[in-house]
């Protein structure tokens, strides 16, 4: 072959690329097609899984893992019956450790024959009877044949053992959050409605020409109409963006295709300063184009205002008076307040600023070792979301009534983790003291356990188990269902004594911080922000203030949301480009993501950076109290309970990160502060159960007018 030929073979491969990579966007497309229809199919009370397995062509453990309700009964029956206990070996190995079977077992159960022996250590198993709300004491756990839950799920990460795991309990060497010796430089921003062609700049307001919604026609229409330059364009309706998602088979795919179409006189922003990122962020509903011009005199961010808050429809003088008024209502708190392109941005600015610079933490908050950081991305999820269907709901309910818990994350910032963690193995947390025990459950840690759930439960499960896909997470409520987790301690606390029974706890590992409060100056400036905004648009005698007041409140709600998600700081994902003409440079280990004439769009991961405001023990903390409080939480002022372990079993529908759905109305009270049950939308019934996520939101909808009309 010689070079010619050469060269054209290659030419050819790329042909072939491009068309495998249409052929298999559309298979994925048709597949999520298929296990909706799947997943509607399986809600007909004489659906069953040997049926519809032929006519989708996939084998019955693919019907099932895509529909569980559709299991066969007998295998539900057989994965949830409790096993036998196994008599104990005399040996104990290092680090293991399984389950005690209840001393009340059923004589069934208990006459059943045992198995083999297996070997164990003294793994505490934590424990509390009925009538004391705290753990009453820690005994050793026995040998037994674990429980398994019937859906497979990933297996979560562990600590190595020995003194390789132990190595993982320190700092990033030269690595922390401090106080900034910097002043943010704010950015010249206008507001654009795409739709009607409406921009402000400041204190004007301008109609622009708009024969498309191409970033390259944005760009050109702005710098025309305020030539002294503009470095941020806030999109607040029109979502241009998604102008040819139908020419896609995902939506990321069409805005990514946006993002990177060519645009004469600009390239994809390099990036500059402390505050500024480089390259687009590709994201199917609020993405972010960066771009520069060739001269390199301009940089410009092209942003979408749903990042901050849904603007409801409100005019671009509104939307901007919502800015204004939330940069003079941080300024109250912060002298040196600047409104970035994102919340999650300033919000985690604005923390730094609050940043001790004299006693304890002058010299900052010290960054967790990479191997812990790893460990706390893979083992804390973040909100609830789960749907309860029929049969442990009714198919029609009597109401489907929301309660949805006021700025929630605000609730649980007073507390927070601190230090470097100490290592709690199974060994080490039963040599402790009852009182120890308890004081290490209760405080600042992550623990990896191994759960029971009572033999008599009838209610929602507490604990987050994994599930099938990357970072999914279940909740098992099915009673004598035993499962290996890790959870922070403010679940744990709600597994033990929550108002109905104790679970079983078993501590296998665990990391223990000492208590503080990092995020508690920043919370109560951010709260207090919140609730000056929240009252402007109650009393406000100007229609159009009182909407942006209430916009700019959300957008302090999104100060904080964000704001500690950041904290979390996942493995970072970089979208890029490159000329067709220059494929070979294309990174070895990048995904391409789409493709032109021109141009291919790639992405890769580029792992943890190192960041000095990166704490993911703070976010992990706060999303395990969040996902506790929705179970049960107490309002002191009235002596009341709320949450949903405190309905009625078989009430509870649905969970959605800070909202709970019933099927009936709760005498929760609500006084308008963070973290209260705010009764949000109340559809009478009967109504019947949805099924999938898209017949849930619908009905919410529906909830939250009929409230309002009611």
């Amino acid at each position: 072959m010689d070079a010619k030929a050469y060269n054209a073979a290659l030419a050819d491969l790329r042909k072939d690329r491009d068309a495998i990579k249409q052929v298999k966007a559309a298979l994925a497309k048709l597949e999520v097609a298929r296990d909706k229809k799947i997943r509607a199919l399986a809600a007909h009370d004489k659906a069953n899984a040997e049926r519809i397995a032929p006519a989708a062509g996939l084998s019955l453990a693919d019907i099932v893992q895509i529909a569980p309700s559709l299991a066969p009964e007998n295998l539900v029956a057989d994965t949830q019956t409790p096993q036998p206990a196994h008599t104990p070996s005399s040996t104990p190995v290092a680090g293991q450790s399984t389950a005690l079977p209840d001393s009340h077992a059923t004589p069934a159960v208990a006459a059943q024959q045992p198995g083999p022996p297996e070997t164990t250590a003294a793994a505490p198993t934590v424990s509390a009877p009925v009538a004391h709300p705290a753990p009453a004491g820690v005994e050793p756990a026995a040998a037994a044949a674990p429980v398994t839950a019937a859906a497979p799920s990933r297996e979560l990460p562990s600590i190595p053992e020995g003194a390789k795991g132990d190595r993982w309990f320190t700092h990033t060497p030269n690595l922390a959050s401090t106080h900034p010796n910097f002043t943010q430089q704010a950015r010249s921003t206008v507001f654009l409605d795409t739709t009607t062609g409406t921009l402000v700049h400041r204190d004007q307001t301008l109609s622009l020409n708009l024969p498309d919604t191409s970033a390259a026609t944005i760009l050109q229409a702005v710098f025309h109409a305020v030539p002294e330059g503009t470095e941020r364009i806030f999109i607040i309706a029109g979502d241009p963006w998604h102008h040819q998602a139908d020419q896609h088979p995902f939506l990321k795919d069409a805005v990514a295709a946006w993002l990177n179409a060519p645009i004469p006189g600009w390239r994809t922003d390099t990036g500059r300063g402390k505050d500024k990122m480089a390259g687009h962020f590709v994201h199917p509903r609020n993405p972010v184009g960066r771009y520069q011009s060739d001269n390199g005199q301009h940089h410009v961010e092209i942003r979408s205002v749903g990042e901050w808050f849904d603007p409801e429809g409100a005019a671009p003088t509104v939307v901007r008076d919502a800015f204004v008024l939330l940069w003079k209502t941080l300024r109250a708190h912060w002298n040196d307040a600047v409104l970035m392109g994102s919340p999650s941005q300033t919000g985690r600015d604005l923390w730094t600023r609050t940043i001790p610079t004299r006693g304890q933490h002058a010299d900052g908050y010290p960054v967790l070792s990479e191997e812990l950081r790893g460990l706390l991305h893979a083992t804390a999820g973040q909100g609830r979301t789960e749907l309860i269907t029929p049969p442990a709901v009714p198919d029609q309910l009597p109401a489907l009534v929301e309660y949805d818990r006021t700025f929630a994350y605000a609730k649980h910032t007073w507390k927070s983790p601190v230090g470097t963690p100490r290592r709690i193995t199974a060994a080490t947390f039963a040599s402790l003291s009852e009182k120890d025990q308890i004081k290490a459950l209760y405080g600042c840690g992550h623990w990896q356990v191994r759960v029971t759930v009572p033999d008599t439960w009838n209610h929602v499960g507490i604990l987050p188990a994994p599930a099938p896909g990357d970072r999914a997470w279940h909740y098992p409520a099915q009673p004598g269902t035993t499962f290996t987790t890790w959870a922070g301690g403010p679940e744990i606390h709600t597994a033990l004594a929550n108002p109905i029974q104790p679970w079983r706890i078993e501590i296998l590992d665990g990391l223990l911080f000492d208590d503080g409060k990092p995020l508690d100056d920043w919370a109560k400036k951010l709260k207090e922000a919140w609730a000056t905004l929240a009252a402007q648009s109650d009393l406000h005698g100007d229609p159009a203030q009182r909407q942006a007041a209430r916009l700019a409140s959300r957008a302090v709600r999104s100060l904080l949301l964000y704001g500690i998600g950041s904290f979390a700081q996942r493995p970072r994902m970089v979208t890029g480009t490159t000329p067709r003409t220059m494929e070979r440079d294309v990174p070895a280990d990048a995904e391409i993501i789409g493709f032109t004439d021109e141009q291919i769009t790639w992405q890769r991961p580029t792992g943890f950076t190192r960041d000095p405001n990166a704490h993911p023990e703070w976010a992990a903390a706060i999303w395990s109290g969040a996902r506790a409080a929705l179970l049960s939480q107490r309002h002191r002022e009235d002596n009341i309970h709320a949450g949903a372990l405190h309905a009625p079993p078989g009430s509870v529908v649905a969970f959605r990160t800070d909202a709970v759905y019933l099927t009936t109305p709760q005498p929760w009270p609500y006084r308008g502060q963070p973290g209260d049950y705010l009764r949000k939308g109340h559809l009478a019934g009967p109504v019947t159960a949805p099924t999938t996520e898209e017949e849930l939101l619908t009905l919410r909808d529906a909830g939250r007018i009929a409230l309002k009309e009611a």
